[in-house]
């Protein structure tokens, strides 16, 4: 997994961490540390963070190497 990707996670963690607290408990962080939801800073979070959501989509496609060719997976 690349550096990007690894960045691109790190804030669909976050993204779904945000909307968790929105959800049960109507805070959004975000909006809350850099000061509403409509500031140019948490604006550009959110984009981020959906940016980052579509990056992460071709985690969804990609195969996963270390169980494929892995024979500790297979089992007897």
């Amino acid at each position: 997994m690349g550096s990007l990707q690894r960045i691109a996670l790190v804030l669909t963690i976050i993204g779904a961490i945000n909307w968790g607290l929105i959800g049960f408990f109507q805070f959004d962080l975000v909006a809350t540390i850099f000061g509403g939801q409509n500031t140019a800073l948490a604006r550009i979070i959110y984009g981020l963070v959906g940016v980052a959501g579509l990056l992460n989509l071709g985690l969804l496609f990609k195969a996963n190497e270390h169980f494929e060719e892995s024979p500790e997976t297979e089992t007897r």
